[in-house]
């Protein structure tokens, strides 16, 4: 259920505690707005987006500007953010496409298997060019919501338990949370997806409900403590990435004074070099930490890839745009456009 928030709650930051860093003539001018924004798990290289748009609103308004960050699904169930946006019982949230395809079925595009993303800067220009689609903009606008920018998620891998699939024969039958593509991607294969939040995954994963979770490499695999429960992980299979957006109330966005508006669009840069750079962090850190847990690192053959990439990549495509292209969406258009903006 839905916590309903007040929205004009008092920051907890005053401009006395903020430590400036911006020059008088990067500073921004205008009224006293406090937000709240909805997020599920702890601080993690997953928000570092977020706390860098807040981070700058504070600082370059001489804290006027106000953007309260509530960890841990304290306002809103990860499942329920976007209808949180509907109602407006906060301002701004993140939440996963995938969560709920036939909510926002225009987004799903940028959940599909194997997209052309050589590096986190080109799924970035890819994602803000798709969010700017009128079809996709009229989609989320059903929901009140308006699509700032996107959580970058680097590429999935999987954290697994019993005996390791060396082989892709070696997953049919295998449990997995594998959602969105990524879970079409899988049953190509034989594998059984399913759709599980990241806060419920490490309980799933430990039960034996699922024997391996597909999570963003590597950061959330130990952020989630997969790594705690499993012991083995695949190294190179990159089926691809969930679409997780920060959405704001279209209302709240809609009053938000001119200036605000554009400090929010000019922070996605930074926000966008921060998640980047915590990414990395991550990847240094955890990769020689899961070593020493002793956790098996499967790797596949090319030719392996190769195949998987045949059977899970394109097939999946197109059934994607038959099943979108019936609800009348313009699936192919929309796919050429993450091609074409993915080449440039």
């Amino acid at each position: 259920m839905i916590k309903k928030t007040i929205l004009s709650v008092a920051a907890a930051a005053t401009v006395a505690g903020f430590a400036f860093g911006a020059s008088a003539a990067e500073m921004v001018d205008g009224p006293k707005v406090n937000w709240n924004l909805s997020v599920w798990g702890k601080q993690r290289a997953f928000t570092a987006g977020i706390e860098t748009l807040r981070d700058i609103a504070a600082e370059r308004t001489g804290g006027k500007f106000n953007i309260k960050i509530h960890y841990g699904a304290a306002l809103s169930k990860a499942k329920e953010n976007l209808d949180g946006i509907t109602l407006g019982a906060f301002q701004m949230a993140m939440f996963c496409s995938a969560y709920h395809p036939a909510k926002n079925p225009t987004l799903t595009g940028l959940d599909l298997p194997f997209l052309p993303f050589p590096n986190l800067t080109v799924q970035a220009k890819v994602h803000d060019t798709y969010y700017q689609h009128p079809a996709v903009q009229k989609d989320l606008a059903r929901w009140q919501a308006y699509l700032l920018m996107s959580s970058l998620l680097p590429q999935y891998e999987f954290t697994g338990v019993g005996t390791p699939p060396k082989t892709l024969a070696d997953w049919k039958g295998k449990r997995v949370r594998a959602a969105g593509g990524i879970g079409k991607a899988m049953a190509k294969i034989g594998a059984i997806p399913t759709t599980t939040v990241a806060a419920e995954t490490y309980t799933a994963l430990e039960r034996g409900t699922v024997e391996a979770a597909s999570f963003p490499f590597t950061y959330a695999h130990v952020a989630y403590k997969l790594t705690d429960v499993g012991n083995w992980y695949t190294a190179n299979l990159s089926p691809g990435a969930l679409n997780c957006p920060v959405v704001v109330n279209l209302p709240a966005w809609q009053s938000l004074p001119e200036q605000y508006r554009q400090l929010l669009l000019d922070a996605k840069a930074p926000a966008y070099d921060a998640l980047i750079s915590a990414y990395e962090k991550a990847d240094a850190k955890n990769l020689p930490m899961m070593k020493e847990k002793g956790l098996t690192a499967v790797e596949y053959s090319d030719a392996e890839l190769a195949e998987f990439r045949k059977v899970g990549a394109k097939p999946v495509w197109d059934d994607w745009i038959k099943e979108m292209s019936d609800k009348g969406l313009p699936a192919q258009e929309l796919l050429d456009l993450i091609m074409a903006t993915a080449k440039q």
